[in-house]
């Protein structure tokens, strides 16, 4: 590893400290430490966008998440998060956000899905939000009161033979 990639390695991780210990702005300068040594330093882009959205800066947000997706778009925490960003604003573009970030990760596909279901039931495709939640119950069954409540009796995990008694 070269002395540059070191060094931004270590303000990477000052960075998260700092942010973690709830110092923004100071993160924020750390991350930027961290790019001007290593510009393609996806999670320095990543939370820079945390900071952002969690300072209602969105147009900030988008651009850091743009940047980071633009040198690894299979990164999931950017997907999500864009598309949690966009939600309200540019529900469709959140959708195809949603849907590429199922397909790049089906491991983390859960939580994809139960965000994809509440943007398609907002937009009011039914049919494909009752889809989406059906496979996060089938998937977690614990996250069922997380579906709306319209969605519930539909989505349920059906009784299995052991849970309506035996007619023995």
């Amino acid at each position: 590893m070269t002395r540059k990639a070191q060094q931004a390695n270590e303000l990477l991780r000052a960075g998260i400290r700092q942010q973690e210990g709830k110092d923004r702005n100071g993160a924020a300068h750390t991350y930027s430490r961290v790019l001007e040594l290593d510009p393609h330093n996806t999670f320095a882009w990543y939370n820079l966008g945390v900071i952002a959205q969690q300072e209602g800066r969105t147009a900030d947000a988008r651009a850091a998440y743009d940047k980071a997706l633009k040198i690894d778009p299979k990164f999931t925490s950017a997907l999500y998060n864009e598309a949690i960003l966009l939600r309200r604003s540019e529900p469709d573009r959140a959708i195809g956000i949603l849907k590429r970030a199922i397909t790049v990760n089906p491991q983390t596909a859960t939580a994809f899905r139960l965000q994809l279901g509440q943007v398609l039931a907002e937009r009011g495709h039914d049919d494909e939000a009752e889809d989406q939640f059906r496979r996060v119950v089938a998937a977690s069954p614990a996250l069922l009161s997380s579906v709306p409540e319209r969605f519930r009796d539909s989505v349920s995990p059906s009784p299995t033979s052991s849970q309506t008694g035996s007619t023995r």
